[in-house]
């Protein structure tokens, strides 16, 4: 069987990328990536083969300067969209959505490099937030310009990545086709089968090497820097009896290797309180930065090939916090292969809006 032709793509506000990995699963190569934060910008160069620089801000590069390419990605910043990002601006009084000038137009960074280089294809991924914001006007805003002003097919869903993580974690994936396709979200390869989180914790049995800081020992125990302090612990406990007496579910999450986490959030380095992983005869603990990696599926249990985490554990939980899982992208990356490698010289004739 022959080879196909591989395609191109680009990867803007990759983060540690969540989403070029699954474009380079399918064969894929990657020709210009922007991220703007230093310290991700370590954990990419780390963990990926670039020939280009990664540029920085985005909206400090000419479209004529991005190399033509095939597929455009893009997670661009949520904050302006997100539940959390809006409370905190309109606590500070400060516009969000399309009118926060330093975040909420990057959207139209992403559009005039679309209308200027006319990709095959593109996958954009945001907060679940973004198709209620400001009562639905802002995706509205969006579609419009990638279907009615750039002229695209567009397809988008909601996807919890639960299927393929332990962690139910929801966000909106959209895709985009500049030609006619018959792509569907519908015949995404879900498994069937859910994984816990005694998938992706470290067994402490002696049974991996240990890998400091995150483990030591012959038994590769979790490094006691991760189980709560007695203070904090109580602070924890006394928080969420608090809301609790006030009908609300604030709180911490208290889990085991059976269950599944919540989502994991940029801000879990400070307290790490929506995931606390339970021990006997102790306080709970967070996870580690290796566990974070395998929550979000940037490598599995006994890999042969770890994902490197070249920062600090604050930086690290920040980075994969603010990650797109990839085995969710890496299964839209299948869905869309069919009309995205070069050697497709015959699309298929059905239209679907």
């Amino acid at each position: 069987m022959q080879n196909k032709p591989g395609f191109t793509f680009i990867d803007l506000f990759a983060g540690i990328g969540g989403l070029r990995v699954g474009f380079e699963d399918i064969g894929g190569t990657c020709v210009f990536t922007s991220e703007w934060n230093k310290f991700s910008q370590q954990t990419y160069r780390e963990n990926y083969e670039c020939d280009h620089d990664i540029a920085g801000d985005i909206t400090e590069v000419a479209e004529s300067d991005i190399p033509a390419h095939d597929v455009l990605l893009a997670g661009f910043p949520c904050q302006p969209f997100s539940i959390a990002g809006v409370s905190k601006k309109n606590s500070l009084g400060r516009a969000h959505g399309f009118l926060d000038e330093t975040q909420g137009t990057l959207f139209f960074d992403v559009a005039r490099i679309i209308r200027h280089h006319r990709p095959k294809a593109f996958l954009l991924e945001n907060v679940k937030n973004l198709v209620s914001h400001d009562k639905g006007k802002t995706f509205e805003v969006i579609l419009k310009v990638l279907q009615e002003d750039l002229g695209y097919q567009v397809h988008w869903r909601i996807l919890d990545a639960k299927p393929w993580l332990p962690q139910h974690r929801e966000r909106i994936f959209m895709v985009g086709f500049r030609d006619p396709s018959n792509f569907s979200f519908d015949d995404l390869n879900i498994p069937t089968e859910r994984p816990t989180l005694s998938s992706i914790l470290h067994p402490e049995d002696g049974s991996e090497t240990a890998e400091a800081p995150f483990t030591e020992g012959a038994e590769a125990r979790v490094a006691a820097k991760y189980t709560l302090t007695d203070g904090l612990w109580q602070y924890l406990q006394n928080y969420a009896a608090k809301h609790k007496a006030k009908g609300n579910g604030f709180g911490f999450g208290l889990v085991d290797g059976s269950n599944t986490a919540r989502t994991l959030s940029a801000r879990y380095y400070k307290d790490g309180s929506e995931i606390l992983i339970a021990q006997k005869g102790k306080n709970p603990r967070r996870l580690t930065p290796r566990e974070c990696a395998r929550l979000m599926g940037f490598d599995r249990a006994g890999s042969n090939r770890p994902f490197v985490i070249p920062v600090s554990d604050t930086q690290a939980y920040k980075q994969f916090g603010n990650a797109v899982a990839a085995p969710v992208a890496r299964a839209i990356a299948e869905c869309m292969e069919p009309w995205l490698h070069n050697a497709v010289a015959i699309r298929p004739q059905k239209s679907v809006g």
